[in-house]
């Protein structure tokens, strides 16, 4: 009985718990826990809200990347990145924004070149200085080879890699935004830059256009 009642004393002294709490798809709550010395418990929970983790939460495979521009420029997630996607679409390129792509065991008579450039899916994060000149240079670089076909992806090929293609298809086809955005979700519907990474598309389109006016 001694024991009994040390033991409900102690319970009775304990302080209050509380933990957060991250699911696997990103959703995060508060939850409190509070033991009585009547040897009953009390748990309640308190959602957050959404968290940026400066990539989107990839839930389910999205293994089909779309054909932005016929036999040359695709965009997808990683998923895209495999071996039957290099044999079906005939893939020479693989530009990796933000996530360095899946390892795929080639053939020894096929080569596959490609490029990681890191970078956070937070508005924040400069896409215009370094990231979209250098991609670019990467897709050009397989164009003028003369056969090259370039997949560009990132985690969920919504935001990062959906980014670069705009901004490609802005500088090397002469598109506005408006248009750019409009072909690329056209053919990938499920494409979300964030609100960032749009400010930064759309400075980006007016800049182009003061340079092209200048050569005029």
């Amino acid at each position: 009985m001694i024991l009994l009642y040390e033991l409900q004393k102690r319970l009775a002294n304990l302080r209050p718990t509380t933990t957060v709490v991250t699911t696997p798809t990103g959703t995060r709550y508060i939850e409190r826990r509070q033991s009585f010395g009547n040897g009953e418990h009390h748990q309640e929970k308190e959602q957050l809200e959404a968290r940026q983790y400066g990539f989107v939460v990839d839930t389910k495979p999205d293994t089909m990347p779309a054909c932005i521009l016929s036999d040359f420029l695709y965009l997808g997630s990683q998923d895209a990145v495999n071996l039957e996607n290099v044999f079906k679409y005939k893939l020479t390129h693989i530009l990796s924004i933000g996530i360095e792509s899946p390892t795929i065991e080639l053939p020894s008579n096929l080569t596959l070149k490609s490029k990681y450039l890191p970078c956070l899916d937070l508005p924040e994060t400069d896409i215009i200085n370094y990231i979209m000149p250098v991609s670019i240079q990467f897709i050009e670089d397989a164009r003028q080879s003369g056969c090259g076909r370039v997949l560009v992806h990132c985690n969920a090929g919504v935001s990062r890699s959906a980014s670069i293609v705009i901004g490609y298809l802005m500088k090397q086809r002469d598109m506005s935004f408006d248009d750019a955005y409009n072909l690329v979700k056209s053919w990938r519907p499920c494409i979300q830059p964030n609100v960032g990474f749009m400010q930064q598309l759309k400075k980006y389109n007016n800049r182009e256009k003061v340079v092209s006016s200048k050569h005029v």
